[in-house]
C-alpha cells in the first residue's frame, strides 16, 4: 500500500479522498491555485503545493506541474478525483512514465472510452445495446444535417470528447439544426479542445441510469448496482439515488452484465461508471424499459456516495487497494443492496434565473447535525465553509448531501429534514429548490425522466413555502432581539420605542419576493409588541434560542422556530417550512430598471465568445445579442426589449467582470420580425 499520495484536485472530492487516506494511514499532499490559497481541502491534507494561477488552465490542468509536485513531495501515486485531468489519458501516461501510479484506469482504457463515437463502436462490437445514431469521423455540417434527418427528430447533438452536459443540444426540428450544431461545436472546442460531435435519436421520456463497476489488474470485475440520475437541469445532474426506483432484478442483472462487458472490452482497472439511457413507454412500467449504452466515465463519479450508502463500502478505499495491486475485496455474489440512498447536489446558482451560477462569499453555512440522526443516515461532503468564497474559476458546487433509509420513503423524509437544516446565505443557492423537487408529486411517486424539472415547473417554481408573514415576522423578531441586546438602564437610550407618554408606532418597509411589504410595530405600555401586516394584527413574542441566530417566534396563533441572519441589510430567514430573504427597504432610494434605458450586463465574470449584432441594428425582445462563457458554460445574452443597438462596449474574446455593461440599447416600438 502507498505511504503518500498526491490529490490532483480541489473542493469536496479532495477532502473526501483525504478522509479515506487518513483512515488507511496514508499521507496526503494537496495542490492549490492562487484562488484556493485558503481553501478547505488544504486543511484536510498533510501537505500542500502551490501549482499556479486561479484559472484551471494555469493550475489544475497543468499535468507537468502536478507531476513535479508529486515527485518533490515523495508521493508514490496520484489520485485525480473527478473533472480536470481525471479522464486525460496523456496525463495518466505521464504519471506512469514518471514512476507514479495513476489511481485510475490504464491510459488505453481512458482513450478507448474518451471519444464517444469510438466508444459506441467498441460497445457495439461487445454486444452492448446502442441508441440509433451517427458516430462517424466525417464532421461535415451538411453530412451531419443529413444524418439527423435520417435518424428522425428530435435528435441529440453531443460533443464526442465531452461530458457534464457541455457541448450538448436537443434539436426538435430540421430548421434548428445548423444553429444548434454551431453552438455545440463552439462549446466543445472551448471545454475539450475538440469540436467533433455525434448525433443520436433523442429518447422520449428517458431515464438516466448508470452502473458502478470495478475491475482489478488480475482481470476480476464486479458491478456495484445502479444509480438513477434522471433529475437534471441543463443536462447536469441534480439528484441521484440508489437503487433505481422500479428496477426489476432481471433488468438489474442485464444492465450489470452489460456494464461489466463494457469494462472487459477495454481492459478496465479501478472504479468506473457505465451510463445508460433508458427508454420507457410509461411511468411505473418496468416491463417497458429498454436500456442503451450512453457513455463510460473512466473515473470516480460525483454521486458515488449513494452506492457507498447502500453497499456499506468505501469506494475510494477500493480504488487505493486496486491501484496498489490488490485484488477486488469482494466477489459479485458477496455484494448486496441495503436500503435506499439519495444525494442532492447543493450548488451556488439561482434556479429562478435558469440556474445561473453564482459567485461570491458564503457568509453563512450551517449543516445538519449528523449525530442527531441514525448512524450513517445523513452525510455532508463539502469543500466549502462559512467565510469562503465561490470562485468564478471552478464548478459552483458547494456540497453534496447524502441520506440513507431503510426505504425510499424514509430516505426522502430524511432528505427534507436535512435540507431544512442546511442554511446558506451570502450567495444564491438551490437548497430550497431541492426541497421543492424531493416533495414534488412526480419525484415522490418515482415518475422519473430527465424532463422532470420542466414537467413539474409549476410546483417547483410557483410556490413560496416561507410566505411573507413568516418572512416579515422573522425579520422584525431579529430586530427586536438585537435592540434588546443594546438596552441600558437609561430609558432615553433604549431602542425599543419607549416614550414617556402614549404608544410608539414604527412603520417598517420591506421588499420580499421583489414586492414591497409594509409592517407596523406598536409598543404597548405593558411591554408587549403588536405587529401588523396586511390586514392582520397580532401580538409578537420572541425568545432567543440556544444560538445567537436562533429565535422562537409567536405571532397570534402561529408559533415557529426560525434562524435569522442579517447580512448587508438583508434578513435571511430559515424555518422548517421554508427559507427566504427579505430586505429592509429605503423609502428614499431611487431605483432604475434595466428595461428603462438599455444596459445589458454580464451576469457573472467571464469571456465574450461572440457579438452577434452591430451598432444601428434593430432587435426584438428575446433576441440573442451576444454569447459569453462563464463557469464552464456558454450563456446567451438576450435583448430585454425591442430596440436599436446604440453601442457595443466589449468585443469578442475580451474578459468581463460581473455586472459589466455589455451592450447599450435604445428602446423602440416592437418590430414585427428580427432585423
Amino acid at each position: 500500500m502507498f505511504t503518500t499520495i498526491l490529490i490532483a484536485n480541489r473542493g469536496e472530492i479532495a477532502c473526501r479522498i483525504a478522509a479515506t487516506a487518513r483512515r488507511m494511514g496514508i499521507r496526503t499532499v494537496a495542490v492549490y491555485s492562487d484562488a484556493d490559497a485558503q481553501a478547505q481541502h488544504l486543511r484536510h491534507c498533510d501537505a500542500a503545493v502551490h501549482i499556479g494561477g486561479s484559472a484551471a488552465a494555469d493550475s489544475y490542468l497543468r499535468g507537468d506541474t502536478i507531476i513535479a509536485a508529486a515527485l518533490a513531495s515523495g508521493a508514490q501515486a496520484v489520485h485525480p478525483g473527478y473533472g480536470f485531468l481525471s479522464e486525460n489519458a496523456d496525463f495518466a501516461q505521464a504519471c506512469l512514465d514518471a514512476g507514479l501510479v495513476f489511481i485510475g484506469p490504464p491510459p488505453a482504457a481512458i482513450r478507448a472510452m474518451g471519444l464517444k463515437a469510438q466508444a459506441k463502436q467498441l460497445m457495439e462490437r461487445a454486444g452492448v445495446p446502442l441508441v440509433p445514431g451517427y458516430h462517424g469521423a466525417d464532421q461535415d455540417a451538411a453530412l451531419l444535417q443529413r444524418e439527423a434527418d435520417r435518424i428522425g427528430y428530435p435528435v441529440l447533438i453531443k460533443a464526442s470528447a465531452g461530458g457534464g452536459g457541455k457541448g450538448m443540444r436537443i434539436v426538435e426540428k430540421a430548421d434548428n439544426f445548423a444553429d444548434a450544431l454551431a453552438s455545440c461545436q463552439r462549446e466543445a472546442v472551448s471545454s475539450f479542445g475538440n469540436g467533433a460531435v455525434l448525433i443520436e435519436k433523442y429518447v422520449q421520456r428517458p431515464r438516466h441510469i448508470e452502473v458502478q463497476i470495478f475491475g482489478d489488474s488480475q482481470g476480476n470485475y464486479v458491478h456495484l448496482f445502479e444509480r438513477d440520475c434522471s433529475v437534471q437541469r441543463r443536462h447536469q445532474k441534480v439528484l441521484e439515488e440508489a437503487p433505481a426506483p422500479g428496477m426489476t432484478e432481471a433488468l438489474r442483472a442485464q444492465m450489470g452484465a452489460a456494464a461489466v462487458a463494457a469494462a472487459r472490452a477495454v481492459g478496465y482497472v479501478g472504479a468506473g461508471t457505465v451510463e445508460f439511457i433508458v427508454a420507457q413507454t410509461g411511468y411505473h412500467q418496468p416491463e417497458s424499459m429498454q436500456f442503451y449504452f450512453m457513455e463510460m466515465n473512466t473515473r470516480l463519479q460525483v454521486e458515488h456516495p449513494v452506492t457507498e450508502a447502500i453497499t456499506g463500502l468505501d469506494l475510494v478505499a477500493w480504488q487505493l487497494r486496486v491501484a496498489s495491486g490488490e485484488t477486488l475485496p469482494l466477489r459479485q455474489d458477496q455484494l448486496q443492496i441495503n436500503g435506499h440512498a439519495i444525494e442532492a447536489r447543493i450548488c451556488a446558482e439561482d434556479p429562478a434565473k435558469n440556474f445561473l451560477p453564482a459567485v461570491g462569499p458564503v457568509a453563512v453555512f450551517r449543516t445538519p447535525d449528523c449525530r442527531r440522526f441514525t448512524p450513517g443516515a445523513v452525510r455532508m461532503d463539502s469543500g466549502v465553509g462559512a467565510g469562503d468564497s465561490i470562485s468564478p474559476f471552478y464548478d459552483p458546487m458547494i456540497a453534496k448531501l447524502i441520506v440513507h433509509g431503510n426505504t425510499r420513503a424514509e430516505a426522502l423524509a430524511r432528505m427534507d429534514v436535512a435540507l431544512a437544516q442546511t442554511h446558506i446565505a451570502g450567495v444564491a443557492n438551490n437548497v430550497q429548490f431541492l426541497r421543492q423537487v424531493i416533495t414534488s408529486p412526480a419525484f415522490v411517486s418515482a415518475a422519473l425522466d430527465t424532463a422532470l424539472i420542466e414537467r413539474e415547473s409549476d410546483h417547483l417554481f410557483g410556490h413560496d413555502p416561507l410566505g411573507p408573514q413568516r418572512a416579515v415576522a422573522g425579520a422584525v423578531a431579529r430586530l427586536l432581539v438585537d435592540e434588546r441586546a443594546l438596552e441600558s438602564a437609561d430609558p432615553f437610550s433604549r431602542r425599543d420605542g419607549w416614550q414617556s407618554h402614549g404608544e410608539t408606532v414604527r412603520r417598517l418597509e420591506w421588499v420580499y419576493a421583489e414586492a414591497p411589504r409594509v409592517s407596523t410595530l406598536r409598543y404597548a405600555h405593558d411591554g408587549r409588541c403588536f405587529l401588523q401586516l396586511d390586514d392582520a394584527t397580532h401580538g409578537l413574542e420572541v425568545e432567543q434560542g440556544d444560538a445567537p441566530f436562533a429565535l422562537h417566534i409567536r405571532w397570534g396563533d402561529m408559533a415557529w422556530h426560525a434562524d435569522v441572519d442579517w447580512i448587508d441589510g438583508v434578513a435571511h430567514v430559515f424555518t422548517q417550512q421554508g427559507a427566504g430573504n427579505i430586505r429592509r427597504a429605503d423609502p428614499l432610494a431611487q431605483h432604475q430598471t434595466e428595461a428603462t434605458h438599455g444596459g445589458l450586463h454580464a451576469p457573472m465574470p467571464g469571456k465574450i465568445l461572440q457579438i452577434m449584432v452591430h451598432v444601428g441594428e434593430r432587435v426584438v425582445a428575446g433576441q440573442t445579442l451576444a454569447l459569453m462563457e462563464a463557469m464552464k458554460m456558454e450563456h446567451s445574452i438576450r435583448a430585454p426589449f425591442a430596440g436599436v443597438v446604440a453601442e457595443l462596449l466589449y468585443a469578442s474574446g475580451e474578459q468581463i467582470a460581473e455586472g459589466a455593461p455589455l451592450i447599450r440599447l435604445d428602446p423602440v416600438e416592437p418590430a414585427t420580425g428580427a432585423a
